[in-house]
């Protein structure tokens, strides 16, 4: 088994029953998780024995990056082979600011949302922690010494709060001290609305939460989202307002801008009454095509004024420029494909 699977508490426990002290859980993550160790015998302060002992029961497993992929605006698409085959993909987005790691979740998603070409990959099986780990570890150890990972956001492959016990995991293990020790304020984690799962995330979990909004009512909410008919506008944004948000912390909303689908004048002052009385703050994704889809990016004008509309009312908006489109690895691209490559 892969040791990254571990959190500190059962790592700890499995020192316990084999007579070991569990302060060395602790020391053994740091190894792995902020030392990038990729061997047992590596880890100099514990006895040879324990050393012996963990190459015996465990391993310290790796992703194959099978091929990276480099876009024209600096961005590097991953394309990542797993111990089964399958393939996942995360996207490395730097900014003069931060260097942000998007990942995935599951292999492929179950959600079906017509404007994300993750909905066409079958089949769709869970990430475990550990895979959703490693991708944060792998992409780290490529980088030059110098240059760290500062955020992450779950919204590559697949729909995180579907596969909540393993994602949840793995939260805890990238933020935590003997982990790889993100802010929780740094880490965010996006969904189409799973409405019990929600409020289950802010309840147990610091982190950032993002919601795919994309339409105004249930009739193209319904066509575009199919869970919007097991959750409905109405009961997704009830569960919004009474989720426990810290005081000084928004709501996100995602809302992709699908030319003459939802980007109208009317769709602007819908979505600021549905939002009323929320902090929240709206993201505009201009939508990213890919081969297949039936739609069509909303013009850069039309966002704008959309915007606009938003602001007028109070709403916080922001246009969220797109990455990496050129190499398929802006939101909504993510297939498990890769174009022009570069070996990882």
């Amino acid at each position: 088994m892969d040791i990254k699977e571990f959190t500190r508490p059962e790592l700890e426990a499995w020192l316990l029953e084999r007579g070991e002290k569990p302060f060395r859980a602790r020391q053994i993550l740091k190894w792995i998780h902020q030392k990038g160790t990729t061997a047992f015998a590596a880890m100099t302060d514990l006895s040879a024995s324990l050393r012996e002992l963990l190459s015996q029961e465990f391993t310290i497993a790796r992703l194959t990056a099978s091929h990276v992929s480099p876009a024209a605006d600096g961005t590097r698409k991953y394309l990542f082979t797993l111990a089964d085959r399958r393939r996942i993909e995360s996207v490395l987005i730097p900014a003069e600011d931060r260097l942000t790691l998007c990942i995935s979740s599951q292999v492929g998603c179950a959600m079906g949302c017509r404007f994300c070409a993750t909905a066409q990959v079958r089949p769709v099986r869970d990430l475990t922690a550990g895979e959703i780990v490693n991708q944060v570890w792998e992409v780290q150890q490529s980088l030059p010494p110098d240059r760290r990972l500062t955020n992450i956001v779950f919204m590559g492959m697949g729909e995180a709060l579907a596969n909540y016990e393993h994602v949840t995991k793995a939260l805890s293990i990238l933020t935590s001290e003997w982990g790889l020790n993100f802010s929780p304020r740094r880490v965010t984690v996006s969904t189409v609305g799973l409405a019990p799962q929600m409020r289950r995330l802010v309840e147990e979990s610091p982190v950032n939460v993002t919601v795919s909004l994309t339409a105004t009512t249930n009739q193209t909410r319904d066509d575009l989202m199919p869970i919007n008919r097991r959750y409905p506008l109405e009961q997704l944004l009830d569960t919004c307002r009474n989720l426990p948000i810290a005081p000084r912390k928004r709501l996100t909303f995602a809302y992709t801008m699908l030319d003459g689908v939802n980007d109208s004048e009317e769709d602007s002052r819908r979505l600021v009454k549905l939002l009323h009385g929320l902090r929240a703050k709206v993201n505009l994704i201009p939508f990213n095509p890919f081969p297949g889809t039936p739609f069509r990016p909303t013009p850069r004008p039309r966002i704008e004024r959309f915007r606009q509309g938003l602001l007028d009312h109070g709403v916080h908006a922001t246009i969220r420029e797109s990455r990496g489109q050129d190499v398929q690895g802006a939101c909504g691209q993510l297939a498990a494909a890769y174009l022009e490559t570069v070996p990882a």
